[in-house]
């Protein structure tokens, strides 16, 4: 994992076509076993990412949260098949579809290296996060080990493991 200020990533090179990852990160029904920290708990928003701006939200877990249980909305940020895929998580507080942001994102970067293999790259970047959620919360919110884990998790997924 390589840690730069507000920001670390992983990579992995995956026996896998890029077009064939890239099909499996553009799906949100997958997302919650690529995760592998247990927050992700399921795709409420089925269909596939196919466009900047587009919206899609989570039912995530996590033991800190209010009642453990919340979800989040995330809007694709970047879509460029089947070279990268990225969204920012965001949150709608009072349900009325008024969205907020909290200054994070997360990116996949797919370069191809040959027909049948792919040097993928999973982004996390903190760097616009406010100081008022700076002050409450602790980047990144997972351990060093998270980033590479998930890219296994992506491989045994796509590899059918």
């Amino acid at each position: 994992m390589v840690e730069v200020a507000d920001c670390v990533s992983a990579a992995l090179t995956i026996d896998v076509p890029a077009e064939e990852l890239f099909a499996v990160l553009a799906d949100p029904t997958t997302h919650a076993a690529i995760d592998g920290t247990g927050w992700v708990q399921e795709s409420v928003d089925r269909a596939p990412l196919t466009e900047v701006g587009q919206l899609f939200r989570m039912d995530m877990y996590h033991p800190d949260a209010r009642d453990g249980d919340y979800q989040v909305v995330n809007q694709v940020h970047v879509l460029d098949a089947p070279r990268a895929i990225g969204w920012r998580t965001g949150y709608d507080p009072e349900g009325d579809g008024n969205l907020e942001f909290g200054g994070w994102f997360w990116r996949y970067d797919l370069e191809p290296k040959s027909p049948n293999a792919t040097r993928i790259t999973l982004t996390y970047d903190w760097s616009a996060v406010p100081n008022t959620i700076r002050d409450h919360l602790e980047f990144p919110p997972f351990p060093k080990t998270h980033l590479p884990n998930s890219l296994n998790h992506l491989a045994a997924l796509v590899r059918g493991d």
